[in-house]
């Protein structure tokens, strides 16, 4: 191998990103991922429209994310169409591309004032670079326009617990499994998670969960979240004897079990 070659080759470990094993034991080894490479072929000039988006939705599905922003790209080149803006600024916030996202969003309401998924998709933006204050109101303008979608409120719900506002994020998270009772139990597209800064707060938030579902009847969803909330350490767990969520749980031979084994709570 030739110097160049040597030196190119570096470059590339470099700039490659590193995954680190979640347990590193003394036989583990770091493993060096490859760079993002383009797998499909890239877009025809006599293609449609029509065509290249609905390729570039096939090559997002396979994860092929590079190649599915050359589709939406080309589409693009031949009408700026406000859904496509939408999916590749989806693409790119699932690639960490904030600025690029970002601009694909804002894009997208420029062509569509009215497009609710573009205002809930730049909000998750914001959200991911903590700016919780800019993406609650694009979640509320989101709502404003369609208020019947649950992950714009679930998404409502994870800002305002990131401000510590926990009265609102109850709200916004009741309204949210009020419209789809699933919600929360499936992964966001954009993989978008309540941001918690403590312990503290990431047991709060497991014990709200629980009073929701223990609310909504979902017995072992809430039985789940308790169980969390105890092993994250939440102080007020006694509490359970006193709100009014819990009183069809407690007669329940799990929750008296729970309640007796105490699952030790990991210190902060």
């Amino acid at each position: 191998m030739c110097e160049s070659q040597l030196a190119a080759l570096l470059f590339v470990i470099l700039l490659a990103p590193i995954q680190v094993p979640a347990q590193v034991g003394p036989t583990d080894q770091v493993q060096v991922s490859p760079p993002q490479i383009r797998r499909a072929d890239p877009p025809t000039i006599n293609a449609s429209l029509t065509e290249l988006e609905q390729r570039g939705d096939e090559l997002r599905a396979e994860k092929s994310y590079l190649d599915a922003l050359d589709y939406y790209r080309a589409a693009l080149a031949k009408k700026p169409e406000p859904k496509v803006y939408n999916k590749m600024g989806i693409v790119e916030l699932q690639m960490q591309r904030f600025r690029e996202s970002q601009k694909s969003f804002e894009r997208a309401i420029h062509y569509d004032h009215n497009f609710a998924d573009a205002y809930n998709n730049l909000g998750a933006v914001h959200y991911e670079e903590k700016g919780y204050r800019k993406a609650i109101k694009l979640y509320l303008r989101a709502i404003e326009l369609r208020g019947d979608v649950a992950s714009y409120y679930s998404n409502l719900g994870a800002a305002y617990f990131s401000k510590n506002e926990f009265e609102k994020a109850l709200q916004a998270y009741n309204r949210a499994l009020e419209l789809d009772p699933d919600v929360l139990e499936r992964t966001s597209r954009t993989g978008v998670t309540a941001q918690l800064a403590s312990p503290g707060d990431r047991a709060h938030y497991s014990y709200v969960m629980a009073k929701l579902y223990a609310k909504m009847g979902a017995t072992d969803r809430s039985l789940e979240y308790l169980r969390k909330a105890m092993e994250e350490g939440y102080k007020g767990i006694d509490q359970v004897y006193k709100d009014a969520e819990f009183a069809g749980l407690r007669n329940d031979p799990r929750f008296v079990a729970l309640m007796s084994a105490r699952p030790p709570g990991i210190p902060e």
